[in-house]
């Protein structure tokens, strides 16, 4: 007789999108190997339209801003009903708000996301969402940027795309989502490949001599050099997570 555990189907990684533009979606999750990905059934999108759940005859979604103002603001009331269908009692899914005045996206926000069951994403249109949805349906806001977009799908995309890549199965290679930036504290070295040289630059010499501690090293410096010079803040914070969080070395 099989065992339990060999009879309960895992349940894929499910992403749950509310927008007012459904047919933004996959758009382009549903090529490539996100696409196949999907199409395996190793994921799982759902894009639900909030104005289903608009009020009268126009399915109106949105309203005049509080105390005057440019725009309209997307109404609580619409807004949670639209949530509410679409993350019931026991959905443990975290609700995001993409918002420029949100957290900053990082690679570690990104892996914590996709080892979970799934998301639920909020897209926001005109000039935001009442404040008082924020805090009653626990959205946490997500930023991908210093920057302004029309609305939220975009910014979704990303961030699906973003986690769906790190899904087991879905790159060809464990360390594909390894090595590469950000997942060191630091941007990633250099690539090359043939032909060997190319209108008078040539690949690198250490990295066709076969040494592979050297290729190791090489790549090291030139990841703190680049981020040196593009990034120095991120510097900053891989060696204060250093100090917080200590690694432990054995002898030679």
């Amino acid at each position: 007789m099989p065992s339990s555990a060999m009879t309960h189907a895992v349940r894929p990684w499910r992403a749950t999108i509310l927008t007012l533009y459904p047919e933004m979606f996959p758009g382009p999750l549903g090529l490539s190997l996100s696409g196949d990905a999907l199409a395996r059934g190793d994921w799982s999108l759902e894009a639900r339209n909030i104005r289903e759940h608009g009020l009268g005859r126009h399915r109106n979604v949105d309203d005049n801003p509080a105390g005057g103002g440019a725009g309209m603001v997307l109404r609580c009331d619409v807004l949670a009903a639209a949530i509410d269908a679409a993350s019931g009692a026991g959905d443990e899914r975290p609700r995001l708000l993409m918002s420029p005045r949100g957290k900053p996206l990082t690679q570690a926000r990104v892996r914590a996301l996709c080892a979970g069951p799934g998301l639920v994403v909020v897209c926001g249109r005109f000039e935001g969402v009442d404040e008082r949805v924020i805090a009653g349906r626990a959205l946490e806001e997500v930023s991908i940027g210093d920057y302004v977009l029309s609305g939220g799908e975009i910014a979704a995309l990303t961030l699906l795309d973003a986690c769906v890549r790190l899904l087991p199965g879905v790159m060809g290679k464990a360390e594909s989502g390894v090595e590469e930036s950000f997942e060191a504290g630091r941007l990633e070295y250099p690539h090359y490949t043939r032909p060997r040289e190319w209108e008078g630059r040539a690949i690198p010499e250490v990295l066709t001599g076969g040494n592979h501690g050297a290729i190791a090293r090489w790549r090291r410096t030139e990841a703190d050099r680049i981020t040196a010079e593009r990034r120095p803040d991120l510097l900053g914070a891989a060696k204060h997570h250093s100090a917080k969080c200590p690694t432990v070395r054995g002898t030679k």
